[in-house]
């Protein structure tokens, strides 16, 4: 009999025991009443604000439609769209330049990158054109020319821009230059890549990813910033809509105009923005 039973399976275990559904926890989702009825509330307070905005006659609305098109306020948006383009590309070729001097091994051009920054970016925008604007007071001529038939308000608005800007874009891309590994650089440099054609071929084109959002926000300040060469009389968007209400004394909707095309624009470029920065970011987590 001991033998036998030494001999005996072992004996299965019970079967799992069956649930009913009904006896099932629950899954309860989470009330958010809290946050609903803020959004509620934000949404009535954003409507009753537009209905505000759309309905009060002293917006002149119909006077806005008037004026949105009209060939002097389409000339003063081309002229801030050329400046903005125009400031942006030299803004970024000397910022560019600035900063591989900053991460250079050269003392003296590390001093003179950081120099430059250090001031231009110590120095109120508007000082800085009004300062151009009255150069001919410190350098009547250069080279036998008057400054005066060289430097128009024009000019001067480009100039000071550009120099204001750079100041910016070199830190950025000195960041973007940055963010790149250093092991990137070792191997380009075992490869025999010279110090230029590593920078171009290799070390930009891995930092456009941390360069692009910044610069993307650079461009849309600078679409806006360029209003302020209004006060050296360039007809820009912001100086043709003043010059008409000057004359018709229609203050608001000549500003609601202006107002209009900034929105306008800035979005196409936030738009552009996007794209950009996703094509930058193919093959990393920040793709999207």
């Amino acid at each position: 009999m001991s033998a036998q039973t030494d001999t005996l399976p072992p004996p299965l275990p019970a079967p799992p025991a069956q649930h009913d559904e009904a006896s099932a926890p629950r899954i309860v989702p989470v009330r958010r009443t809290g946050q609903w009825a803020a959004a509620v509330v934000v949404l009535l307070l954003v409507a009753g604000a537009l209905s505000s905005v759309i309905r009060n006659d002293a917006f002149q609305w119909d006077v806005v439609g008037d004026y949105l098109t009209t060939a002097s306020v389409l000339r003063g948006l081309g002229l801030t769209l050329w400046l903005t383009a125009l400031v942006m590309v030299l803004g970024f070729a000397l910022g560019t330049l600035l900063a591989v001097l900053r991460l250079s091994g050269n003392r003296v051009l590390q001093a003179v990158s950081w120099g430059y920054i250090w001031l231009f970016r110590s120095t109120p925008i508007l000082v800085q054109l009004l300062f151009w604007f009255n150069i001919g007071a410190l350098y009547p001529q250069v080279l036998g020319v008057s400054t005066v038939n060289i430097l128009g308000p024009v000019a001067v608005a480009v100039i000071g821009l550009t120099l204001h800007e750079a100041a910016y874009a070199a830190e950025v891309v000195r960041g973007g230059i940055l963010s790149v590994e250093r092991g990137q650089l070792e191997a380009a440099q075992s490869l025999g890549l010279g110090p230029w054609r590593r920078l171009r071929r290799i070390v930009l084109p891995q930092a456009m990813r941390s360069i692009v959002p910044p610069a993307g926000n650079m461009l849309i300040g600078t679409l806006k910033g360029t209003s302020i060469v209004s006060i050296i009389a360039v007809q820009d968007l912001l100086y043709s809509v003043q010059l008409v209400y000057h004359r018709t004394y229609e203050v608001i909707p000549l500003l609601l105009v202006a107002t209009l095309w900034y929105i306008a624009v800035t979005s196409l470029l936030s738009i552009g923005q996007y794209y950009v920065e996703r094509h930058y970011a193919r093959g990393t987590a920040d793709a999207r």
